[in-house]
Order: structure tokens, then sequence, then C-alpha cells
């Protein structure tokens, strides 16, 4: 047979192709002419044959028949041979194939070679494409050249054990005994890979990370050796010597530094020098400083580093380069939470970022912005941030029209400023709002009595000049119907009243119901506030003429509110004020305050009593069954968080135990239902007179900082009730969050827990949560009881139990 062209000419060959029809008939030919060759076992031309066919494997051709041939080419004593053969190994094997299997021992005869490039080239195949099977087999042989004095093979040793140390944890200890002296190391190569390794270890194994911690200070001698030595231009690049190494010595600091005190101090003063000397200039320099920062703020470093670190960030923000950029807005995002005046002091250039042509760093930019606002800047930010939500993409609209949604709620310095602010928002993104801004703003402007013709005023305005935002259609027909005798009759003291007649809000409603623009609710909406202003304005037989219209409209939703008004005109007319009057008050929504949260313990099957303010928060079933098993034996009743239901044949015996105390059932219930032994103690006056029983206090519960306190009163009508006042105070630094007392009694009494004050104990005794437990005893037996604590503490979430048997006896007696 001829010889086979070389590669070379198939590459300029296949270049010469016009179309990838005519590639893939050069690809073909070629590939026919490779497995002839391999049938017939040409040794002469395997190495040139399996190059080209990697040359094809790279083009995106199969080139899974010339396996085999890498083996062969392996198992050759030619070098030219063996690093072909490996390097179509790593391309064309890999573990999910057996065929690997079969280099094993060829890869083990190479590790022992006495060429030092042969070793290197099993080295490298093993840490490319090795097994768990191979490395198990081989990390013996890893493991001596890693001990070796040759840096050439000392290296890529290491870079080997990474790969082992990834598919084979338990082998891990196997390398400790050769990184003991892999960071005195003089060779660049050697301390990078040794890093490397470190830093799998470590990151693998809290006992390693333990063990390496000690090498710190060799780690900041080695970092200083670099920022502080002259050019060296082996590793010079841009002016900075060695900059890859320097980057693998930070991130191994910072997690040798993470949660550790000492090792932190080691090297705050080495973290501060790099930051400081550390050239801006080029993107090697910046590369270390993003490095240094992220190390800063993972360990336990001084404040002063710190803020010097967000300096860093804030520098970075005014970099042309737009990576650089994102990447310090999206650090800053990060550190907000823990350094908030730090980065405060960067605001003016967080809030340019949001001008940036670049939606990425836009969109970092606004979550960043939102995270900055508190109440002494909230009126600058919301500026800022209103006028972006003016120009931005229709995709930021959503997220940016929420987050001023937020803030206004939690920092609004007045009313009048957060309904201006929320209907700006509604203005100018109403089609992007979430779905329950609409009730949440009429909840605002109910609650805001003085604000009321203000308001109405404000939203007919908007009405006027734009329809096509639904929500605030819906939030204006809402007022309008409320509010619209203050409309027309010009009260507003805030801004210049405008004159409007009834008949001219009356088409602006009538509008909305007929506009292409409106969707089914809004045009509900409209109904009803014409419905509302029959009461408020004196055209009601217009009113009723549109009313009727609609009895009979395609849409059964606003068809089922018009027949309904129909009635009320007719035969309910006496009713029609009393119902279309103005809205009460709202009240907060559960979500949005502390709920009473009751528990009991009975015998009886549990069932849920409607209460009388806020709904009851449920308790997950598992948590009530988990203090099942609190006091021990069968005495133990079930904790609910629902109210046990009697039969009505035992209400009265219920409430003879609470003596002459009245529990008269609200005269709206149609059925009165028999009240629960301690039900409406918490809507109505518990007792005419606390009075002290000089019953001394006890600590319950102190452990970990979290201290409880009980106290002690006794009701006036009813001495078998006692009331308990537990006292949370925190001695730790952090806030505890997410705060929950609950309570178990054995079943001869019963037992009311009564929702906290808070559900956040605040660090450093600034404060206390307080909780009532009141306890009916009228056996007069010893109280006993189970707590069961469970709070979140630095982000670690903290469940404790704990009995409490001795109560002072004037509190059962």
């Amino acid at each position: 047979m001829p010889a086979p062209i070389r590669l070379r000419e198939l590459i300029r060959t296949i270049r010469t192709a016009r179309t990838q029809a005519e590639e893939r008939e050069m690809i073909q030919k070629e590939c026919a002419a490779i497995r002839s060759s391999f049938r017939e076992e040409d040794n002469t031309y395997r190495c040139r044959n399996v190059a080209k066919l990697l040359y094809m494997h790279m083009l995106g051709y199969p080139a899974h028949f010339g396996q085999l041939e890498c083996l062969k080419l392996i198992a050759s004593q030619k070098f030219t041979d063996k690093r072909i053969g490996y390097l179509g190994a790593m391309l064309l094997l890999d573990e999910r194939q057996d065929v690997h299997l079969l280099m094993t021992n060829c890869i083990k005869n190479d590790l022992n070679h006495s060429t030092q490039y042969v070793q290197g080239l099993a080295l490298c195949t093993l840490g490319c494409m090795g097994s768990s099977e191979m490395c198990r087999d081989l990390a013996g042989e890893v493991e001596k050249l890693l001990k070796t004095s040759n840096s050439y093979l000392r290296k890529k040793a290491a870079l080997c054990a990474v790969h082992v140390i990834r598919k084979v944890p338990e082998l891990m200890e196997m390398f400790l005994p050769a990184t003991k002296n892999l960071l005195s190391e003089k060779n660049h190569g050697v301390l990078h890979t040794s890093v490397v390794l470190l830093t799998e270890m470590c990151e693998r194994s809290p006992d390693m990370l333990a063990h390496f911690r000690k090498l710190v200070p060799q780690l900041v001698r080695i970092l200083k050796n670099l920022i502080m030595s002259g050019y060296s231009p082996e590793h010079d690049v841009s002016g900075i010597s060695d900059p890859f190494l320097q980057v693998r010595i930070l991130r191994l600091l910072r997690i040798l530094g993470k949660s550790d005190d000492d090792s932190s101090e080691a090297m705050n003063d080495i973290l501060a020098q790099v930051a400081t000397n550390t050239e801006t200039s080029k993107n090697v320099g910046n590369a270390i400083l993003y490095e240094t920062v992220l190390t800063i703020m993972d360990i336990k470093s001084e404040s002063g580093l710190r803020v010097l670190a967000i300096n860093i960030l804030g520098r970075f923000l005014l970099n042309n380069d737009k990576n650089i950029r994102y990447v310090a807005l999206t650090s800053l995002l990060k550190t907000v939470q823990t350094d908030h005046n730090a980065v405060q002091r960067h605001r003016s250039t967080i809030v340019d970022c949001l001008k940036d042509l670049d939606v990425s760093i836009k969109r970092r930019a606004m979550e960043l912005s939102f995270a900055l606002v508190n109440g002494n800047n909230i009126r600058g930010m919301m500026k800022e941030l209103l006028y972006f939500l003016d120009s931005c993409d229709p995709e930021f609209k959503a997220d940016c029209a929420s987050g001023v949604f937020l803030a206004a709620e939690k920092y609004a310095p007045s009313k009048r400023w957060h309904i201006d602010t929320i209907m700006r928002v509604l203005t100018t993104a109403g089609s992007y709002v979430r779905d329950d801004s609409v009730p949440n703003l009429i909840q605002l402007i109910t609650n805001s009595v003085e604000m009321h013709a203000y308001t109405v005023q404000r939203l007919y305005k908007a009405l006027l000049d734009d329809i096509s935002q639904q929500p605030l259609v819906q939030v204006a027909s809402w007022c309008i119907g409320e509010y619209g005798d203050l409309l027309v009759s010009g009260q507003c003291e805030e801004e210049e009243p405008i004159q409007v007649t009834e008949d001219e809000v009356l088409d602006v409603l009538e509008g909305l119901l007929v506009s292409n623009l409106s969707t089914p609710v809004t045009r509900g909406y409209s109904l009803t506030a014409i419905m509302k202003l029959s009461t408020r304005f004196s055209s009601v037989n217009r009113i009723k003429k549109v009313v009727s219209i609609y009895g009979s409209s395609i849409d059964v939703e606003l068809q089922q509110r018009a027949v309904e008004y129909n009635a009320l005109f007719k035969k309910y007319d006496h009713m029609r004020p009393a119902l279309l009057e103005r809205m009460p008050i709202m009240e907060k929504s559960a979500s949005n305050g502390p709920t009473e949260i009751v528990q009991t313990n009975g015998e009886t099957e549990p069932s849920v009593v409607e209460p009388k303010h806020p709904p009851p928060v449920s308790q997950p079933t598992n948590q009530a069954n988990d203090l099942l098993d609190l006091l021990g034996g069968n005495d133990v009743p079930v904790i609910q968080t629902s109210m046990p239901t009697k039969p009505a044949s035992a209400g009265g015996e219920l409430l003879d135990l609470l003596g002459d105390l009245s529990l008269t059932p609200s005269v709206c219930l149609p059925t009165p239902q028999p009240p629960f032994l301690l039900d409406g103690l918490s809507s109505q006056p518990l007792f005419n007179d606390i009075a002290a029983a000089g019953i001394p206090p006890m600590t319950a519960y102190n452990k970990n900082g979290l201290k409880i306190d009980f106290t002690f009163e006794r009701a006036n009508p009813n001495p078998n009730i006692a009331v308990i006042t537990i006292h949370a105070s925190n001695t730790t630094e952090a806030d505890m969050t997410d705060f929950v007392f609950q309570a178990a009694v054995p079943k001869t009494f019963q037992l009311q827990l009564l929702s906290p004050s808070s559900n956040v104990v605040p660090a450093l005794n600034q404060g206390t949560v307080t909780q009532v437990i009141r306890v009916l005893n009228p056996q007069k037996q010893q109280l006993r009881m189970r707590i069961k604590l469970t709070y979140t503490h630095k982000g670690t979430a903290v469940q404790d139990l704990a009995e409490v048997n001795n109560f002072p006896p004037q509190s059962w007696q």
C-alpha cells in the first residue's frame, strides 16, 4: 500500500473544501483508508493514522474505531508512539467504556519508567480520565512520585493526586505524609499544584482542614515573598509576580481562615498588604484584588480590613470593563447585610450603574439599590429607582415595581408620600405589578382617613390621562365608589381642588365599562363603584339604568353583580344605604402582624373554632406531636393548636368552672356554639383586678444565651386560674429569630398559650419577648410542665426540650 498522507496534508486538503458535503466526503475517504491500514496491522504508520483520526474527532466526526489502536501505541516502546497513544486515550476513552481498564497495566509500568517524560505522560492520562478502579490500583505509584525530588514529576503527581481524591475520597490520608514538604519547594509549578492539592483536601474533609491550619504562617510567608520579590521574567505577568499562584494561595487562606479566629488573625496583615500594594491598572491585578476581597469577607477579619475590601469593590465600579463592574456589584450584594454602612458610602456609584447599557449590570445594580434603601435615604433612593422604572426595559419593570412597593411599605416617611409613590408606580408600570398590589393599596388608602379627598382626586386625574394600566384603573374605580362625594364636593386641602360634576364622574366609570382596554375584573370594579355612588350621588335613576343594562351581559360575573344590584334597588331598597356605606378601617392581614396562637390540653377530639380577631397560625402537626412524649406516661394529652369542643350538654359545666365570668355569645351568631373553657378571655377583660399574690418569679430555662423567666399572677374571679408570663431574653451577640415557645401539662390541667409579643429575641439583653400562659388547676395539684423551644440563631435552627417542676407552691395552691 502507498504511504498514507501526512497530518499536515490532510488538514490542508480539508480546508480547501467549499461545502460541508465536500468536507464529509474527504473525511469518509480518509477514514476508509485508515480502517484498511488498521486491519493490516500496519505498525509503521499507526501513529500517523491515529493523529489524523484525532484531528477528525476534533472536527466532530466519529473516531471510536481508533480506541484499540491507541492502546497499541501506549504499549509501544517509542516515545512518539506513546505520546500520540496517551493523547488519543484522553480524547477517545473515558471511564464509561471498559476498554480503558486495559490501560491500567501500561500506565503502571510507565509510572515506574526510567524516563521522566514517559512518567509525565502516564500521570497526565491518569489525572485526566482515570476511573475509580484505576485510581485505587495506581494511587501507590502516584504517592511515590509525589515524594520524588524531581519537580517536573512532583507537579504532575500533585495534580494527579487531586483527581484520585475526587474519585476515591477515602484515599486522601494516603497522600497526607507526602504533603509535609510540598510548600517548602522553590519551584513555582510544584507550589501551585501543591496548593491546589491542599485546597481539595481541605474542602473535602473537616479533619484535613483542622490539620492544615498550622500551615497558615507558611502560606503567608510564601505570599509575602511573591509580593515583595523583584522582577522575575520567568513568573512575571504584566508586572506582577506569578498572579496564578497568588490567587490559589488566597483561595486556600480563605478556606483555612473561615470560622477560625487564630488563622484569621495570622493572615490579616498580609491581606492588607496585598490589597494596598497590588497594581490595578491591569486585569491581572484586579483578579488578585477580587480574590483578596473574597478572602477578607469570608474570614473573621478586622472591621477596618472589611471597609478596605468594600472600597476596593467601589473602585471596581468605576472600571471601564463591564465584567469587573458586574463582579463588584455581585460581591457588594453579598456583603451589604453584614457591612451595610460601608456599602452605603458607594451609593451614588451604585445608582449610576442603573444607567449602564448592559442588562446584567442593570439588574445587579437594581437589586443592590433596593438593599441599600433605609429610612434615612428613602426619598432620594426612590426618586432614582422611579426614574429607572420609567426608562427600564419591560423585563425589569415587574421586579422594580415589587421592590418599590416593599421599600415604601417598610420605610415610608408619611402616608401621603407612600400613596404618591405607589400611584406613581401604578401609572408607570401598572401592567407589571404583583397581583396583591391592588388590595394592598386599597387597604393603605382606607386606613389613611385624612388622605381620602386628596387620593380620590389624584386617582380621578390619573383616570382622565390613561386607562390602559389596569391595576391603577381598579384602585381608582374603588376609590371613586367609596369617596365620590368628596371628589364632587371639592374638599381636598392638600392641593387645589378640581371642579367636577356627578355626571362627569359617572361618564368616566361608564366609559370603563365599555372600554376595550378594560379586563373583566376592571369592569366588575367599575360596576360596583357606580352602584356605591347611588348612595352618595343624586343621579340614582341614571345609575339604575346602567345597572339594569348589564343584567344581560355575556360576562357571567358582571351579569351576576348587576342582577344582585337590581334586586337591591327593587326588593331591598331600604337596606341599600347600610349595605353600601363606606368600608371601615381595614385590619392588617394575619401575615403582617403577630397572631394569637392558642394551644390547649384536653381529652376530647379537637375541632377548629373560629377566632375572634386574626386567624390562628396553624402549627405543623408534627410540632404538636413532638410534645406527646414530653411528660411521659399515659396522662399526657395531645397538644393542639385548635380549640377542643365539648358536646353541647357539657357547655354549662364548663361555664361553671369559670365562676361568675360572663361569656355571653355574640348576638351576630345565629347559632351559639358551646364556648370552650377559656374562650373569650382574650376578647374580654380577663379579670377586674390583678392582684399581685406575692408569688416569687422563677427561671425556667437558661442555656446557650437564652433565658426564660416565669412571673405569676392570679385571676381574682377564679383563683383556680394561674396566669404565667414568660420573659425570654438573649445574652448573645446575635438576634434569635423565628422564636417559638410551646408547653405541655398533664391532662388534669387546662392550658391556654396566647400569642407572643414578637418572634425575635433581641441580642445583648436589649429587649425581651413576653407571652402569657393561662393554666386552670381545679384540683390544686402541683404544677408540672414540659417546654419546647425552637429558634434560629446565626443562621442555624435550634430546638431544645426542658422540664419545669420547681414551681413555687403559691402558684398552684
